[in-house]
């Protein structure tokens, strides 16, 4: 089971990497687009999963590999405090407070959209 839950992280991983780059690459701006989109969709999909765990929908193997490896290692928090130093370094102190307060608003948001959806 660990080895499936590390296959759902390296997918995790490869995801974040490509979305959040063809991302950045089309929103042309010092705001961090990539990690944004990722971190809402990620909770979004984290909200669901939990939601079809708590119903029985999925099987607790398939909320392993899902939530803990791909969910894991595609939503990126570490990423998210990094970019929001570069921003204040930057001297974007709008555009910091703007990430910080739109990501954590946004990134609960999605988690309950995910949660009540089903």
């Amino acid at each position: 089971m660990i080895w499936l839950i590390g296959f759902g992280g390296a997918v995790g991983t490869l995801c974040r990497f490509y979305l959040g780059r063809w991302v950045n690459s089309k929103m042309k701006s010092q705001f961090p687009w990539g990690t944004w989109v990722i971190n809402a969709t990620g909770s979004f999909a984290l909200g669901l999963l939990l939601s079809m765990h708590a119903n029985e929908q999925i099987s607790d193997l398939v909320w392993m590999v899902m939530g803990t490896g791909f969910c894991g290692a595609y939503t990126t928090f570490s990423t998210f405090g990094y970019e929001t130093i570069q921003l204040v370094q930057q001297g974007e102190m709008a555009k910091a407070a703007l990430y910080v307060v739109s990501s954590v608003l946004l990134g609960l948001w999605s988690a309950f959209v995910g949660m009540t959806v089903l």
